[in-house]
């Protein structure tokens, strides 16, 4: 059973990213509320069997915690992507600091490969002819990552952070961002910032219907530059069932496309098969 209080603190390469990008400003325009795509006023008349599934609530109704799939089910794994912007980061972008990474995206179509993005809306707003291809490939799904990646605790490695009135409104605006680029049908999956929570922000977000996705391997890839290193990290922690968190920004992982490069055959060898985080969560319910 997943622990719904704490805080992630799984990786110096996730610090150092946070403290990178700490020195943005925090100041962002309030936006209107709107539910998550999983909430039942946002698609009344869908029929239930093809919604996205998603795990049910947690305990007095909490927003419920995701970290892998079940691992008595075959060697499934799934590859996820953090497309991180923050909402300050357009002088950075204008000066030519890449926050995308098409030749990654590039890779994964080459290779055949199913993945999850979870994007930030600021980076759909900076890349939205990127985030419309990804999100209309059916190889891929586009996940919420919220839009400021701003931290959503205190003390979230260094990230500047989103009070907790604004919480709900920075996750909906993701979605609003998503809606403005074009990207078709993205996933009723929320993945904090930083990866940082506790039951106070589970409590807060439990109104939009999103599922929260963490991970149980992360990858290493912010800021590294030895590839073999984030390579051997990935295949020494991958288990069935397993979430593995990467990063699809190419100032911050830079190395993150020879990685897959080297990855994914390598455990196609060991007998595993790439699926989307949705195919982990469908297989979780029940199972939990």
């Amino acid at each position: 059973m997943i622990t719904l209080v704490r805080r992630v603190r799984r990786a110096t390469a996730l610090c150092a990213l946070g403290t990178a990008l700490a020195a943005c400003g925090t100041t962002e325009a309030p936006q209107a509320p709107r539910p998550a795509p999983s909430a039942p006023s946002a698609a009344p008349s869908k029929p239930a069997s093809s919604r996205p599934p998603t795990l049910a609530p947690g305990p007095a109704g909490l927003t419920p915690v995701f970290e892998h799939g079940p691992r008595g089910d075959g060697k499934t794994v799934a590859l996820t992507f953090d497309a991180d912007m923050t909402a300050d980061q357009g002088p950075r972008a204008a000066s030519g600091e890449r926050f995308d990474n098409p030749e990654l995206i590039a890779t994964l179509r080459k290779l055949k490969v199913p993945a999850t993005v979870f994007m930030t809306g600021r980076w759909a707003e900076e890349y939205p002819d990127e985030a419309r291809s990804i999100g209309r490939d059916p190889r891929f799904e586009i996940a919420n990552h919220s839009y400021s990646h701003y931290a959503y605790t205190d003390d979230c490695y260094g990230l500047p952070s989103v009070s907790k009135e604004r919480m709900r409104s920075d996750l909906e605006r993701a979605y609003t961002a998503f809606e403005k680029a074009g990207v078709p049908n993205p996933m009723p999956y929320f993945r904090f910032p930083g990866g940082c929570y506790d039951k106070s922000v589970l409590k807060e977000l439990a109104a939009t219907g999103v599922t929260a996705v963490q991970w149980d391997v992360v990858s290493g890839d912010a800021f590294a530059t030895d590839a073999d290193a984030v390579t051997r990290q990935v295949l020494d922690g991958v288990r069935p069932g397993s979430v593995v968190v990467m990063h699809c920004t190419r100032s911050a992982a830079p190395v993150t496309e020879e990685v897959v490069r080297a990855v994914v055959p390598e455990l196609r060898r060991q007998g595993y098969r790439f699926v989307k985080v949705s195919e982990l969560v469908g297989a979780t319910n029940g199972r939990r």
